[in-house]
């Protein structure tokens, strides 16, 4: 099945938080009985400039010798090629009427057929279809219904985020509306981080887990709403970094499991939230760690060493894996770094063994997992316009150049395409769906590149090409330059379930100096603008941003610089 299916008078490829249109429901008998017939157009591909589609046509009146259904589009949507029907189009009208083999359409039949076509900007599912003249999907009082729910009663969505508005948590909302022309963003939909145990109740008065998915329901209205939550406590948390370590020891996975995990499931298996749609990101950072600091390299750290000596990473993403991939309505994303950090061939192959590997133990099984997430609070760009990994300069390719340093992959778009492969090739499901994290990788403003740069060399045309304006591509936190990315939306390309904004906007990745809290976050280099730094930049500074609070409290100025700095622009 396709993982980019979207369901007429759904919303397709606008995610918009608390602003989308509520839907109403019916069953297949109920609309079947009140619509002299209906319309079912599913987008079942879509990518930068074109899209597939599949149409189902149910007659419900009397039966007919040939049939004739048409629409307009909204946009600029042209159709290409089409099977199953002769498809004509005049400007946005478009006709699809039968072949010689299919125009006989009984009481309570089906017809269905297909085509192909190309768009720019938004592709808008059609409002209006008639099948001979007749308008479908409406009731004998006139009102809309829809065509028959794909997933019936505890079924998932192939992609959860198709059809569905998104959660937007006030709490990041206030903040961002507080700020000067904060208010064009602050109806955007960004991810809840259960970020310790304390946050499952509450910190300091804020809402807990329950209170988000009370006012989750009020937003849902009668459509479909997914909320997002960032599963992230593990024992011994991020092991190659200080700036968002955790509460919890190296040892502690019983009160990972008990305190944290069991409380979370028992929440969510709820039957009072079994209407919502809940996406959840398991653990940042861990298995990546695994994989490329826990020895053997120049970047190896002692605690990423122990982390996978004693198996508590593992334990821990398997027995979230398992409990949360139990309840019919939740959908886990395994996190799976970032290109730069895990596109090399000698990482992205012990990469996806490792998620395989923590996948299908400790009871957890293939089927918890609905997909990954690529690019998890860091800066990378979606993709590269101006250059790609394939392109050569004078002969030499360009994995030559120092900023690329021999990668497979120069963005996450295509690194998620690449990995997505992989993943399915080891064993995940076909239906795989990748998310990308775009809140803070649109490298916008006046030092974004127009056009390719130079070819006087590999270096001075990557250089001059790149919108990734960072010193180097190991540079996480608090990244001077940066910008809002695409803002989230469903199914923007083959195998991607959608952008999301899993980094709050304007929230710290870490402390700039060290800061006494008791959070059990450390002060990390990296977050220090004057730091000359490590292996895993190549020794460069870390270009991160001064003045900086704790990672997770808000930064106003990073917040004022990533508006300035969006891309597309925020207007």
């Amino acid at each position: 099945m396709s993982r980019t299916r979207t369901s007429l008078l759904a919303a397709l490829a606008l995610v918009a938080g608390g602003s989308g249109a509520a839907l109403t429901t019916q069953s297949a008998s109920a609309a079947a009985t009140a619509v002299p017939c209906t319309v079912d157009y599913k987008v079942q591909n879509q990518w930068d400039t074109g899209f597939t589609a599949a149409v189902t046509v149910t007659n419900n009146s009397a039966a007919r010798s040939g049939w004739s259904v048409k629409w307009s589009y909204a946009g600029n949507q042209k159709v290409t090629s089409g099977w199953n029907a002769k498809i004509s189009q005049s400007g946005a009208a478009v006709t699809a009427a039968n072949e010689s083999y299919n125009g006989t359409l009984g009481t309570g039949a089906s017809v269905s057929f297909g085509f192909q076509g190309t768009y720019s900007g938004t592709n808008a599912i059609p409002a209006t279809f008639t099948l001979d003249g007749v308008t479908c999907n409406v009731d004998s009082g006139g009102g809309p219904t829809d065509p028959p729910d794909p997933t019936g009663p505890g079924d998932k969505a192939d992609n959860p985020y198709s059809g569905a508005k998104v959660y937007v948590n006030p709490e990041w909302s206030a903040h961002a509306a507080a700020e000067p022309g904060g208010s064009r963003i602050s109806n955007q939909p960004t991810y809840v981080w259960l970020d310790r145990i304390a946050a499952i109740n509450g910190v300091n008065g804020g809402m807990g887990l329950r209170a988000h998915l009370d006012e989750a329901l009020k937003q849902k209205g009668s459509g479909e709403l997914v909320v997002q939550l960032v599963i992230y406590d593990l024992p011994g948390r991020d092991c190659a970094a200080l700036a968002s370590n955790g509460e919890l020891g190296p040892d502690d996975i019983g009160k990972y499991k008990t305190q944290y995990i069991d409380p979370i499931a028992s929440i969510l298996s709820d039957s009072k939230y079994a209407g919502l749609r809940i996406a959840t990101v398991i653990e940042p950072d861990s298995l990546p760690n695994l994989v490329t600091n826990a020895g053997g390299t120049n970047t190896t750290t002692d605690a990423c060493v122990t982390m996978k000596t004693n198996g508590n990473y593992e334990k821990g993403v398997s027995y979230a894996l398992d409990k949360l991939g139990a309840i019919p309505n939740v959908y886990n994303y395994i996190d799976a770094g970032h290109h730069g950090w895990l596109g090399w061939d000698t990482n992205l192959g012990p990469s996806v063994q490792e998620f395989y590997k923590v996948a299908t133990a400790n009871g957890a099984s293939v089927n918890d997992v609905t997909g990954f997430i690529v690019n998890t609070a860091n800066y990378g760009p979606t993709k590269e316009p101006y250059f790609k990994v394939t392109d050569s300069v004078n002969g030499q390719t360009v994995r030559q150049a120092k900023w690329v340093d021999w990668n497979q992959s120069v963005d996450e778009q295509s690194y998620a395409q690449a990995l997505r492969d992989k993943l399915v090739a080891a064993g995940f499901s076909s239906g795989l769906g990748m998310l990308i994290d775009t809140s803070r990788n649109g490298w916008g403003g006046s030092a974004r590149p127009t056009k390719p740069g130079p070819l006087t060399s590999v270096d001075d045309y990557v250089n001059g090409s790149r919108i990734d304006r960072r010193v180097h591509v190991g540079n996480w936190c608090n990244q001077s330059g940066a910008g809002l990315g695409e803002r989230p939306t469903a199914a923007p390309a083959a195998g991607i379930d959608a952008y999301v904004w899993v980094k709050p906007p304007g929230e710290s990745d870490g402390a700039s100096s060290a800061i006494d809290n008791d959070e059990g976050k450390g002060f990390d280099r990296m977050c220090d603008p004057t730091y000359t730094g490590n292996a895993r930049n190549g020794n460069n500074m870390s270009g991160a941003l001064p003045n900086a609070p704790l990672a997770g409290h808000w930064f106003s100025a990073q917040f004022q610089q990533l508006m300035q700095n969006a891309y597309p622009p925020v207007s």
